[in-house]
């Protein structure tokens, strides 16, 4: 299939893990694909060397999405290589843990700027260049943006407040921007992976007593692998879903289904 034939989409944050993932699953549906990444040319160039031999087209191009000035300058490259952007998947974001009272900062500050800030840069600059171009004749919408938020927009998580305030503010700037965007053919939705088997949280899921702790919180009882991200990214971004706009798509195994009180919560 090539649901997304002859489009041109930025995949922020996209050098390893949910992000490599989507930007592959993009290239394979027949998308240009610009694979950014803030600091590991190495692990981008991989990615992008591995969707050229699978016949796709991606170039890599570095930006930190937090500076305003380097989101500009990451978008000038994309629109000089492919000439626009019709779709967008905010992806790049990190976690800098701490029990609340030690918590500095500096970690709060980084952890805001780069998961909430950051996709308020990148989609702005994105809705610019959809408002500029109108809707092509290859889609029914005039561009589409995907926020990577988490199911932590709605599940608390102690000795991460930043990260779940971060992604807490995703969902409403998402479901804004979709409620003022609408009329005007840009679609915008959410992706809310619930545990994933990435470098971020390898701790969680890389021996036998993690995992098993973990999957007490799967009621589908596996882990999540960054292709069922990328999957339904995918179908977020195609014309398939063309009438789906200012939701988030939990892709979690049922997480959000609180497990612990499937007895009762006793």
């Amino acid at each position: 299939m090539e649901r997304l034939k002859g489009q041109a989409a930025l995949v922020t944050g996209s050098s390893s893990g949910i992000g490599a993932a989507v930007a592959k699953c993009f290239a394979a549906e027949g998308a240009k694909v610009v694979v950014n990444y803030a600091s590991s040319s190495e692990e981008a160039e991989e990615v992008v060397e591995e969707i050229v031999a699978d016949g796709g087209d991606a170039i890599a191009v570095q930006a930190d999405v937090s500076q305003e000035d380097q989101v500009q300058s990451l978008f000038a490259k994309m629109f000089e290589a492919y000439g626009t952007i019709d779709i967008l998947v905010n992806n790049a974001g990190v976690q800098q843990d701490s029990d609340f009272v030690d918590m500095t900062l500096e970690q709060w500050n980084t952890v805001i700027s780069i998961n909430l800030t950051g996709q308020f840069l990148c989609s702005r600059e994105a809705v610019k260049e959809f408002l500029r171009r109108g809707i092509p004749s290859y889609s029914r919408a005039a561009g589409k943006i995907i926020c990577m938020s988490s199911v932590h927009e709605i599940i608390p998580w102690a000795g991460h407040c930043n990260y779940a305030a971060s992604k807490g503010g995703v969902m409403l700037l998402m479901q804004s921007m979709a409620q003022e965007l609408a009329h005007k053919k840009i679609r915008i939705n959410s992706l809310g992976p619930g545990a994933i088997k990435t470098p971020i949280n390898q701790d969680s899921w890389d021996t036998p007593e993690a995992k098993e702790e973990l999957l007490k919180l799967i009621p589908y009882n596996r882990i999540g692998v960054p292709e069922d991200i990328g999957k339904a990214a995918v179908w977020l971004a195609s014309e398939e879903s063309d009438y789906v706009h200012g939701i988030t798509l939990f892709v979690d195994g049922g997480m959000t289904l609180y497990p612990g009180f499937a007895t009762g919560g006793g």
